[in-house]
């Protein structure tokens, strides 16, 4: 995958990631609508390609009057993704060689390898985490599962601790998968049904789209690495 091919899909699936977050506001305070309105419409002028890189570049300028209104990424990690590839993606269009270009996105690329690796170290280290106990107040406790049927997963530890390890172990792992192509794409494979199975099992769906925005900048990185 070329660069230019990489930075445009990663343009286009955060700018869809951006949309879909932007529609639960547009019913909230006349301030709200006004900037995700704005987001939206620079959203789609950012799939079509119009004014390339303006729109991108008004996007990250939003972006600070958001951060401003709520005070900081009030939505944790996926807002902090989402910000972190929308910067990368500015900085990539405008840096003015090829080397600081490739430089840009790259960063974004190992940033999503360490997401998945710091997890796991941040998991393994708790021993709840290594118990089960952890997924078992996640599912007994959360106020996100759709289905009150799930909650029973915390009366199975056993699962859950295989559970808890399996999640471990792949997200150690996953840096291993940069050094062959078709393991980083199961891998990713893998990361995106996570992180859907997240998304309906427990409504994280800023998540999935955002992480998966993230994807062609990894497999550039590998690429470009290998």
């Amino acid at each position: 995958m070329s660069l230019e091919a990489a930075v445009r899909l990663t343009e286009i699936l955060l700018a869809l990631a951006l949309v879909q977050q932007s529609l639960e506001h547009l019913r909230g305070f006349r301030d709200e609508r006004i900037l995700f309105g704005v987001r939206v419409v620079l959203c789609g002028l950012v799939i079509a390609g119009v004014a390339a890189p303006w729109p991108l570049v008004g996007l990250a300028g939003l972006s600070l009057l958001i951060l401003h209104r709520f005070q900081g990424p009030y939505n944790g990690g996926s807002d902090r993704m989402g910000l972190l590839a929308l910067w990368c993606l500015v900085l990539t269009r405008l840096l003015p060689t090829p080397a600081l270009k490739e430089l840009s996105f790259g960063y974004l690329g190992a940033q999503l390898m360490l997401s998945y690796f710091i997890s796991g170290g941040v998991k393994i280290v708790n021993p709840d985490w290594r118990s089960g106990r952890a997924l078992a107040d996640v599912f007994q406790f959360s106020a996100y599962p759709v289905s009150q049927n799930l909650r029973r997963f915390a009366e199975r530890p056993q699962l859950l601790r295989v559970m808890s390890w399996a999640v471990m172990g792949f997200e150690l792992a996953f840096p291993l998968t940069l050094l062959w192509k078709p393991a980083l794409v199961a891998g990713l494979a893998v990361a995106a049904t996570f992180h859907l199975a997240n998304a309906c099992l427990f409504g994280l769906n800023r998540f999935f789209w955002t992480w998966l925005a993230t994807y062609p900048a990894i497999l550039w990185l590998q690429g470009r690495l290998l």
